[in-house]
């Protein structure tokens, strides 16, 4: 897959093409399902399937205060755009700048000058250009003007089934931030259709966990994904070949219990999301950068009134994640 974060990146003559707009926060089902079949109607058509996004998130640019914290960063985003089938990404710089044009503009400019699209395929609620101005009758209108056909997407939703909910709600970044929230990591893979990431530099820490016997690779602060609620969780550990590479392709995979949460035993304050790899003390991953994929929550962060309790509880926690974790890692949707 083609990854461009300019239209200057984009071969002359390209096209013709069938694009979609979106953020992709998660690139969970419903977004799948949407770019599978976008993939499909572009290689029928002889066209070349297109996805335009931004980073940041628009949100952090109008209302930072505001903005949902993110599910995937840009490079497990990108990673799990390309595992739809997709022939390009335009992953485009989102600034004020930039959304100041209006919607003519930001058709003419990237849709039709740049990636000349046959066909947009937008959901009903689309809004673009200055001050969200644009939406779904501006894009019909916009197609008329420069020759494109707009395909109108509804909202995908589950399958029927006797799961509270399915069958009502669409599959969104929503559901699945409030089941992080709830540190259902079993519920938001369902929605995503894999595990929950996080993705990040190994720092150094306090090097409480090495006296302890369970020496953890900590996080650095800056990493990306939504980090879920605190607790105890059974999890992959995936070293990466090179920074920002697809996790797909980490040459070690490694059964791991992580904690995340203050470590109120020790009167703790800052937030730590930190990752013991099972039975193995020999590691040195100071300086890479990982991918930790959540696959069950063991229990809520707990204080304890000893070192003593704390270590037989971590035994406990160990144990249990190499139950959880004896089928190995789940298979790349």
């Amino acid at each position: 897959m083609h990854r461009w974060t300019d239209l200057a990146d984009v071969p002359d003559g390209f096209g013709p093409s069938v694009v979609t707009i979106g953020n992709f926060d998660g690139v969970h089902r419903g977004h799948v399902s949407v770019l599978t079949r976008l993939v499909a109607d572009a290689r029928a058509s002889g066209a070349s399937a297109v996805a335009v996004t931004f980073t940041p998130h628009p949100q952090q640019v109008h209302r930072p205060e505001h903005a949902p914290p993110l599910l995937t960063g840009d490079a497990d985003r990108l990673e799990l755009l390309a595992g739809t089938g997709l022939d390009a990404v335009l992953l485009l710089p989102y600034t004020l700048g930039f959304a100041r044009q209006t919607p003519a503009e930001f058709v003419e400019r990237y849709l039709v000058g740049g990636l000349a699209a046959r066909t947009v395929v937008v959901g009903r609620d689309v809004r673009f250009g200055w001050e969200n101005s644009g939406d779904l009758g501006t894009m019909i209108e916009l197609g008329r003007r420069y020759g494109f056909t707009v395909e109108v997407l509804e909202d995908v939703v589950p399958e029927p089934s006797a799961s509270e909910g399915e069958g009502h709600r669409r599959w969104s970044s929503t559901w699945v931030r409030e089941l992080l929230d709830a540190g259902d990591v079993i519920g938001a893979a369902h929605v995503l259709g894999r595990p929950h990431r996080l993705r990040g530099v190994v720092v150094h820490g306090d090097a409480r966990g090495r006296e302890l016997g369970f020496p953890t690779a900590n996080l650095a602060p800056d990493a990306t994904g939504m980090v879920p609620a605190d607790g105890v969780y059974a999890g992959w550990l995936r070293r990466v070949a090179e920074p920002g590479g697809p996790a797909a392709d980490a040459p070690e995979v490694l059964p791991a219990a992580v904690s995340i949460g203050t470590n109120p035993t020790f009167a703790g304050l800052q937030r730590r999301v930190e990752a013991y790899v099972l039975d193995r003390t020999d590691l040195d991953l100071y300086d890479d950068e990982v991918v930790l994929e959540l696959v069950d929550r063991l229990r809520p962060t707990e204080r304890f009134d000893s070192v003593e309790a704390l270590v037989e509880q971590m035994h406990d926690d160990v144990a249990r994640a190499r139950v959880v974790l004896a089928d190995g890692p789940a298979t790349a949707r």
